[in-house]
């Protein structure tokens, strides 16, 4: 730290409680996404509404993990932090169910696409940060490091922007900078960072991504989605040659990648050399590897996922799995059971993205079947809201093949997902076609 920004960094260190104290009742905040979650501030924020010192808090976020679901997400807080979730996971899922089951609302979904999440928070008001970054630099500039995505263009916005100094924050390059003189407070807290899990793959993820890597061209860029099936395409990858990365999220199967040498970005139109991203969620070794690399930018998500962006990569490859396909090619990627149960996430941005690019391929794969095998994925129509309209979705794959929709009519569609069914449905989904019209 150079002597000219010293001063002025002292002045804003303080302690987590101190910091939390900043943020009075009514306050409309974010906190960051996954690893950028700040523990200590959250925590002591927690204990604030624990003691009845601040109500009334609208709380914006995504992806919650184990860091909010241990301090401001949990219960009995809900009524003084009010959380407005724009992607649902285990967290919001069981405060729903405990919501229902004690007939109160305890978490509020705000539909958006990822590349609409800054908007969609500033639009709302938001006027408070808390963020986890990298130690400051010498031109007084701190990293947002795993997380650009929506927490870079609402600290701009922002009146109060309170960060977490982690040097276990990698620190990386790109548009992810937050300097000093934008900072309200700081806190310091050296502590490990969250890690993400390794998704169980099953036989079917395997499949799939031995298909959809058959799909992909050397020299293409491309846009994983996260879990057990783009893991197993990412594995299917690696006997291809010169792949780029622009994606939302960067995961540990495409840093593999990276390293192995099958991803150089040699061949982008959009960065060349340069692997684009919006986030990341990994191990400590997918954290180190991110530090200081000059082959990595981090971008946020109002770019990197704006699908007129997207398009200017040519030959880029989008991959996301989906819950549910209809005979008409509309896909349902975040309603199970008749509940929300993650979000639509970036898909629809990439799908158009990637669509529109030259050359461009947008892959939306699921399992043909759920539960052990009795219910279809492939169905006449969609349980819940259309993620992916059908005048959207390009290839759809199962493990059963895959099927370009494109240009096709209402019963080619039919006829061609009915296909990559499980055998023992497409009986019965055809005559459902029949008397749907549709054949």
């Amino acid at each position: 730290m150079t002597d000219a920004y010293a001063s002025a960094y002292a002045e804003r260190l303080m302690s987590p409680r101190e910091a939390a104290a900043l943020i009075p009742s009514g306050t409309r905040m974010a906190m960051a996404l996954g690893v950028g979650q700040p523990p200590a501030i959250l925590k002591a924020l927690a204990e604030r509404a624990e003691a009845g010192a601040v109500e009334g808090i609208s709380l914006y976020y995504l992806l919650s993990t184990a860091i909010s679901g241990d301090t401001i997400l949990k219960p009995h807080l809900t009524e003084r932090i009010r959380p407005y979730s724009l992607f649902h996971g285990a967290i919001e899922r069981a405060l729903d169910k405990q919501g229902a089951a004690e007939g109160r609302q305890m978490v509020w979904f705000v539909p958006s696409s990822f590349q609409q999440a800054p908007r969609v928070m500033i639009d709302a008001g938001v006027d408070t940060l808390v963020a986890t970054v990298s130690p400051m630099d010498d031109e007084g500039y701190f990293s947002l490091g795993t997380n650009a995505d929506y927490a870079l263009p609402v600290a701009r916005q922002a009146r109060r922007v309170i960060l977490e100094v982690n040097p276990r924050m990698p620190r990386v390059f790109g548009d992810c900078r937050i300097h000093l003189s934008q900072v309200t407070a700081l806190v310091e807290n050296d502590v490990p960072l969250l890690e993400a899990g390794k998704a169980a793959q099953q036989p079917q993820d395997i499949a799939i991504g031995r298909i959809i890597a058959g799909l992909v061209e050397d020299g293409s860029t491309l846009q994983m989605g996260i879990g057990a099936l783009p893991d197993a395409v990412c594995a299917a990858l690696m006997d291809h040659a010169d792949l780029g990365i622009h994606t939302e999220m960067l995961t540990p199967r495409l840093v593999e990648l990276m390293q192995a040498g099958v991803i150089n970005n040699a061949r982008k139109s959009l960065h060349p050399g340069k692997t684009v991203f919006a986030f990341s969620m990994g191990s400590r070794a997918t954290y180190d590897f991110l530090d200081e690399n000059p082959a990595l930018e981090a971008h946020p998500v109002d770019y990197v996922n704006d699908p007129a962006v997207i398009a200017r990569n040519d030959r880029m490859v989008s991959v996301n799995a989906t819950l549910q396909v209809d005979l008409f090619g509309a896909c349902c990627s975040e309603f199970l059971n008749g509940q929300q149960y993650t979000a639509a996430g970036g898909q629809l941005d990439f799908v158009r993205g990637a669509t529109a690019a030259r050359d461009g391929k947008s892959v939306i794969a699921c399992h043909s079947t759920a539960a052990k095998g009795k219910v279809s994925r492939i169905v006449p129509r969609l349980d819940g809201p259309v993620t992916t309209p059908r005048n959207d979705v390009h290839y759809i794959v199962t493990e059963h093949g895959w099927a370009n929709l494109r240009g096709l009519t209402t019963d080619q569609r039919a006829r061609a997902l009915i296909g990559l069914a499980d055998p023992a449905f497409r009986e019965d989904l055809t005559r459902q076609a029949t008397e749907m019209g549709l054949l």
